[in-house]
């Protein structure tokens, strides 16, 4: 990114806000995941307190069926937010027919470049994209990073929009776009602005999940990612690691949660991890991984769920994903109540169909080719969580984390759902799921696109082998052109 393309990114903004601020009536319609929910709760408050009604929806897709009927709401103004620009040219055709104007804040991938004949995405003066401007929207910046620059491009006297920083980071956690450094491009610029409100706390601190609510054992049984021997995924020899340290780490004969502990504590069990590690042969860039910059909710409770951005994130997930996105953006609004304990239910809902699904992959397990791997849940791993369960999965024993994975599942409306995954190393290499999806969708009848590191499709059922024949053919032109 450099300073060039950012500054014409948020001259966009500007220009769909000036548009917005002229509107009389405003319909959000946002994506179902953390990112969209978070999309979707800065671009509704924003809204609000420039003055102007709006109304918000939610969808996880977003195909004929759904554009067919935006296109008979009596709003003027139809502000997608976490998807859109593979939809474009429907979106601009079904505006003419409905009479309303659509103002798109996507970070997916286009479903037209800027150098295909029109309509082109940069003649559409209310798209408001990253990709438009060189800037990585699968790792600089999320949807609800996007959201945030708009809501700060509709700031004016007496408003101030900065607070709404902490959402847009909670975005960007939960769409993976953080790495070991921390996040890059306009999101540590946002998360700057976060801090330097004094909504967010961001310092270096241990990168495992679950350090607020989870008590000490299984935040270092479930450090899978990290794949420390004789710890992760060993129920034992973590509570023998912690024994071994000669410390008191519980209270009432409970162990604590990491958030609980004091400084010393903190420090004596990560010097523990390095030693531990470093005689099991981690290699030190591995090590290096265990700490990374942490981002704080500082508003939220210390040991909640909501204080740390990747486990606010996950209860987004929660609600989203089981059908109710509005408990996920009453959170976001700042529902602590009840919307608060029924997103808890869910969590745990989630969790363990999560767990369940991740234990039918292993007994299953998983079709290689020469190029990619994959596998196929039929109805028992829901549509909404099987990308999810993909992603976990990848890399552990049975699978290969040099190719990319894709998963498919059957949904509701009697359709697949296709999800695939890779990693920043294949993406590299020429990787660009979201070509992959779209383009092998199309040739069966569906629709997919996203990220180049993760993307989605909706297909026809029956058609997987055809969709895996294409997956192949392009999945081969692009490491071929790369190499």
């Amino acid at each position: 990114m450099t300073d060039s393309s950012f500054t014409q990114l948020k001259n966009r903004a500007t220009q769909c806000a000036k548009y917005i601020l002229d509107s009389s009536s405003i319909l959000c319609i946002s994506h179902i995941d953390a990112d969209g929910l978070t999309s979707a709760a800065i671009a509704t408050q924003a809204i609000k307190r420039a003055g102007i009604p709006i109304s918000t929806a939610f969808s996880k897709r977003l195909g004929e069926p759904e554009l067919q009927q935006l296109e008979k709401t009596n709003y003027d103004t139809i502000l997608f937010t976490d998807f859109g620009s593979g939809q474009l040219e429907q979106i601009i055709e079904y505006g003419e027919k409905g009479n309303f104007t659509p103002v798109i804040c996507d970070h997916h991938q286009l479903s037209v470049t800027p150098s295909d004949s029109p309509p082109l995405p940069n003649d559409f003066d209310f798209h408001l994209n990253p990709l438009l401007f060189g800037i990585d929207g699968a790792s600089e910046l999320s949807g609800a990073g996007t959201c945030y620059l708009l809501a700060r491009a509709l700031e004016s006297a007496g408003i101030d929009n900065r607070d709404l920083a902490a959402l847009a980071i909670i975005g960007a956690i939960g769409d993976m776009q953080a790495r070991v450094e921390g996040l890059i491009g306009p999101n540590k610029q946002i998360a700057q602005e976060g801090s330097d409100k004094g909504v967010l706390n961001i310092k270096l601190g241990l990168a495992f999940y679950g350090k607020q609510t989870r008590p000490l054992p299984k935040l270092l049984e479930y450090s899978s990612e990290f794949g420390i021997p004789g710890i992760s995924n060993d129920s034992s020899g973590a509570i023998r690691f912690l024994k071994n340290l000669n410390i008191d780490l519980r209270v009432n004969g409970k162990w604590k949660a990491w958030a609980e502990l004091s400084h010393s504590e903190q420090k004596t069990i990560l010097n523990g991890l390095v030693r531990h590690s470093i005689s099991r042969g981690i290699s030190p860039d591995k090590i290096n991984s265990f700490v990374s910059p942490i981002y704080e909710l500082e508003n939220e409770i210390i040991g909640t769920e909501l204080r740390e951005a990747n486990e606010f994130s996950t209860i987004l997930n929660a609600t989203a994903r089981y059908g109710r996105p509005d408990v996920g953006l009453s959170i976001c609004l700042g529902d602590r109540d009840k919307s608060l304990s029924r997103a808890k239910n869910l969590l745990a809902i989630h969790r363990r169909n999560l767990a369940e699904g991740i234990s039918l992959v292993n007994r299953l397990g998983v079709q290689m080719e020469e190029n990619f791997q994959w596998f196929h849940a039929e109805d028992k791993i829901r549509d909404t969580i099987v990308g999810i369960v993909a992603g976990m999965v990848l890399g552990m024993d049975g699978t290969d984390p040099t190719k990319p994975i894709f998963a498919f599942s059957k949904t509701e409306e009697g359709d697949l759902k296709v999800s695939s995954r890779g990693n920043l190393s294949l993406v590299k290499q020429g990787l660009n799921l979201s070509e992959i999806m779209r383009l092998s969708a199309q040739y069966v009848g569906g629709e997919g696109g996203g990220h180049d590191i993760a993307a989605g499709a909706t297909i026809p059922l029956k058609t997987e082998k055809l969709f895996l024949e294409q997956i192949k053919t392009i999945l081969e032109a692009q490491l071929s052109t790369q190499g």
